[in-house]
């Protein structure tokens, strides 16, 4: 998890040195839910992790808003996920164009 201010040189899921996105680990869309609210403060729920545009879009696609928050809110847990897992050794053998 890094500070939004502090971008990586490279994809923290696929390690690719290519244009990153800033993907919040608690996704906003459930921010305003009362579970949320009172369970984190704002930096908590701001924390994220710098991904390319494809592992941005593997993550929302495996996963709903909901799966996110509660489970998969952390880069250890994103990179342990086994739908994520092929898609991270996937995309570790694109090239970048």
């Amino acid at each position: 998890m890094r500070n939004p201010r502090l971008k990586p040189s490279q994809c923290e899921l696929c390690e690719r040195q290519i244009g990153l996105t800033f993907h919040h680990l608690i996704p906003r869309k459930v921010h305003r839910r009362p579970r949320f609210k009172k369970h984190y403060d704002a930096e908590a729920l701001n924390r994220g992790v710098w991904v390319c545009r494809g592992c941005h879009k593997a993550i929302h696609r495996f996963h709903n808003e909901m799966e996110l928050a509660l489970s998969f809110n952390r880069l250890d847990t994103l990179k342990d996920s086994e739908r994520l897992t092929a898609h991270i050794q996937w995309q570790k053998r694109q090239r970048i164009q």
